[in-house]
């Protein structure tokens, strides 16, 4: 059986009745833009094949009943045990139903079955699959009439609040709003998004997704303190976020210190990058993109310094071996790396990839091809 088939037989043994229907999103790989949401930027996502599957249906009583299908664990809530605190998987499922609640939406009781093939701890969004999955399903279900980015920002605040993580909207927009064939541009402070045409085989590409096993070490405190290295560099400009800066050398010039100068180098490039790679998309020239790929690992490296050696000889080799451009992707400090590919190498350069990395003695790497997809819905 496939994984559609395992979930609807699985709410019938649960149930005894089959689901309502079946609900999707998928988790995201970000193109270019790294670091720059939450300095009111610019990101340039696309959602990826891998995404959270939820079989759902309406509960006569006022519970909510999730099941992990992967996991073989349930858990029962009534609704107004929906807190703040819950932790597990099922905080990404029963948090929607909190935001939907909180906001003043008619939630009742409800049954949900879980499973996903978008990888775990891999800076993929696997969260907010879930999170955008169940949103898709109980809006359908309650009949909500939500448009899509406030479902993303909804799914957001589940995660902020109900969850505890501190992320921005990019992994919720994205796995809402992104089509197939394209990516997502989108403007952090605006919110206004733009469709970009990403038709990657028809111009000999194809993009390799590398996630090097590395775990994150954000619990160091490495995001929080350029975040809030941002922030300050701001204010010390006048500005109210680094978006505003227009004049890079001017700014650098009136920063106290190196480390603060390299930071906002970063962002103010990264966001250039982003535009650029939205302007060339849009004119059909996908084959230029490699080098702003490369530049942008290149300031993540040595600007903002949240790589890691894994990510950077996984980066170096990929080019080494035939990668037209590469660039880690996600938070930093682990996770994932892209390389641009010509059609039919990426397999090549993986394998090189994964001898690098057993040469090096590091983690076997996993990896796979990605296709720009559809974002949260129904299956028919």
């Amino acid at each position: 059986m496939n994984a559609v088939e395992k979930l609807a037989v699985r709410y019938k043994e649960l149930i005894g009745s089959p689901p309502e229907g079946i609900w999707f999103a998928p988790g995201r790989v970000n193109l270019i833009g790294e670091h720059t949401d939450y300095n009111d930027g610019f990101v340039l996502p696309f959602a990826l094949e891998q995404r959270a599957l939820v079989a759902a249906g309406l509960r006569e009583d006022a519970r909510v009943v999730m099941h992990a299908l992967d996991l073989g664990e349930t858990t029962e809530l009534s609704l107004p045990e929906l807190r703040p605190g819950i932790g597990g998987w099922q905080a990404y499922l029963s948090g929607v139903l909190w935001a939907l609640r909180e906001a003043g939406n008619q939630v009742g009781g409800i049954t949900m079955v879980l499973t996903s093939d978008v990888p775990f701890g891999a800076g993929l969004s696997s969260s907010a699959a879930i999170e955008c999955s169940g949103m898709a399903a109980a809006c359908d279900l309650f009949g909500l009439d939500i448009a899509p980015m406030d479902r993303a920002k909804l799914a957001q605040r589940a995660e902020n609040v109900y969850v505890g993580a501190p992320t921005g909207l990019l992994d919720q927009a994205a796995s809402t709003l992104c089509r197939a064939d394209t990516g997502l541009f989108l403007d952090c402070r605006t919110l206004e998004t733009a469709e970009v045409p990403l038709p990657l085989h028809e111009q000999g590409v194809e993009i390799l997704v590398l996630d090097t096993r590395t775990p994150h070490s954000h619990v160091d405190g490495e995001y929080g303190e350029r975040r809030a290295t941002c922030e300050q560099a701001a204010r010390l400009l006048g500005v109210s976020a680094l978006r505003d800066v227009t004049d890079l050398e001017a700014a650098l010039a009136e920063l106290p210190d190196e480390r603060m100068r390299k930071r906002v180098r970063h962002v103010v490039t990264e966001n250039e990058r982003t535009r650029a790679a939205l302007e060339l998309a849009r004119a059909g020239k996908l084959s230029a993109l490699p080098p702003l790929l490369d530049a942008s690992h290149a300031s993540m490296r040595d600007d903002y310094e949240i790589t890691v050696p894994t990510v950077d000889l996984a980066v170096e080799t990929a080019r080494h071996h035939g990668a037209l451009g590469a660039r880690m992707t996600g938070g930093g400090f682990g996770g994932c790396i892209i390389a641009w590919c010509s059609l039919g190498q990426a397999v090549g350069i993986a394998d090189a990839i994964q001898n690098a990395f057993r040469e090096a003695e590091f983690r076997e790497p996993a990896w796979f091809t990605a296709k720009p997809s559809e974002g949260a819905g129904r299956l028919a």
